[in-house]
């Protein structure tokens, strides 16, 4: 940055502003953190993508998205909370050791994950036409509070929300907004959670009202590629048998697997090794161990795989404008198997589809 001089103040400058480098915007300049958090309010107008830009592909058209949400200063947060950068998880990405947790970390682990099934349950419970995701995003953001906990994806590189909501055709990503669910629609609220310093990670795709029996078919075929995917799961099983595991249960049925995203480790971190892809024919690296902790979250297309992504920046969409489905799970390997971490309770609302 030699040469380059402050937004705020005309010094010198040592740091770029990572969300304008998010969206592909003009470079930005600041001398430090405190100048960049003094002419923030003022700078992040820039950050604003005209909504008729936005890269639709079919039926679906963002709402308005309110402000960000605080969360109150006594609750424990993760770095990115303040500037949005996750630099503990940047710093680890040069390890690709996959994290084996002490028995209390993993207690840890087990609550927040306990948490993330809590709150998919009371999105759950929500769900109904009329009903708009922004709606959702305050119910958990609140549930996180009061479980004096933090949503994971607040924040996170400029996440502005406390879940995501994907309707339709959005693969994932999708930010809560004041468009109001309608009857026919399915939607992915995807959960995570934040809570003695671990993350616990699910989503599940819910229908709202009267749903058409080829989309109840990919939210079902969905469901069931995760729940095969993580029977396969035991020691000494390679991550990257997983894709073929999903892709040899759902392409027979005329289905396709959207390969731009994947699962992760999480706990001390968000997002961390190892990577699952859910595609055949992947190169992950990594065998399973005991202790692994990882999520499986296969995406699932109606038409084409591929993708594509609101000029929000965070939207991701299928290229044809048909519907994605989503289903995911936090597990950890053990000498059974894998453990769900997320598992569904006695109390959790039955999944309609599978009646």
């Amino acid at each position: 940055m030699e040469g380059k001089k402050c937004e705020g103040c005309n010094a010198p400058a040592k740091l770029q502003c990572p969300t304008c480098l998010k969206l592909l915007l003009p470079s930005s300049y600041f001398c430090g953190q405190e100048c960049f958090k003094k002419n923030w309010s003022v700078h992040k107008s820039k950050h604003i993508v005209p909504q008729d830009l936005n890269n639709y592909t079919g039926q679906l058209r963002q709402g308005k998205v309110s402000a960000m949400r605080t969360v109150p200063d006594h609750i424990e947060k993760p770095d990115y909370a303040v500037n949005g950068i996750p630099v503990s998880e940047q710093n680890a990405r040069s390890d690709r050791e996959i994290p084996v947790y002490s028995s209390e970390e993993v207690d840890k682990i087990r609550h927040s994950c306990l948490l993330v099934r809590q709150a998919l349950d009371l999105c759950h419970r929500m769900i109904r036409p009329g009903l708009t995701t922004e709606e959702i995003d305050i119910a958990v953001h609140e549930f996180c509070i009061e479980n004096n906990s933090y949503p994971s994806p607040l924040n996170y590189h400029r996440f502005p929300k406390a879940l995501c909501t994907s309707v339709n055709e959005v693969i994932c990503h999708g930010i809560p907004d004041s468009r109001p669910l309608e009857n026919g629609d399915i939607v992915n609220c995807d959960v995570s959670i934040y809570c003695q310093g671990y993350h616990g990670d699910a989503n599940e795709t819910y229908l709202v009202g009267d749903v058409d029996d080829a989309s109840k078919y990919l939210v079902r075929t969905t469901y069931e590629s995760l729940m095969t995917a993580i029977d396969t799961c035991r020691v000494g099983v390679k991550y990257s048998e997983l894709g073929n595991v999903i892709s040899r249960y759902v392409e027979p049925k005329g289905f396709s697997v959207v390969r731009s995203y994947t699962g992760h480790g999480v706990g001390r971190h968000f997002h961390c090794a190892p990577s699952v892809p859910h595609y055949s024919n992947n190169k992950a690296p990594g065998t399973m161990r005991l202790g692994h902790i990882f999520t499986i979250e296969p995406m699932i297309n109606t038409g084409s795989y591929k993708d594509t992504m609101w000029d929000d920046n965070w939207t991701s969409v299928t290229v044809d404008g048909k519907r994605s489905a989503q289903f995911e799970h936090t597990l950890m390997i053990t000498e059974r198997g894998a453990e769900v971490l997320t598992g569904r309770l006695p109390t959790s609302p039955p999944l309609e589809f599978l009646n």
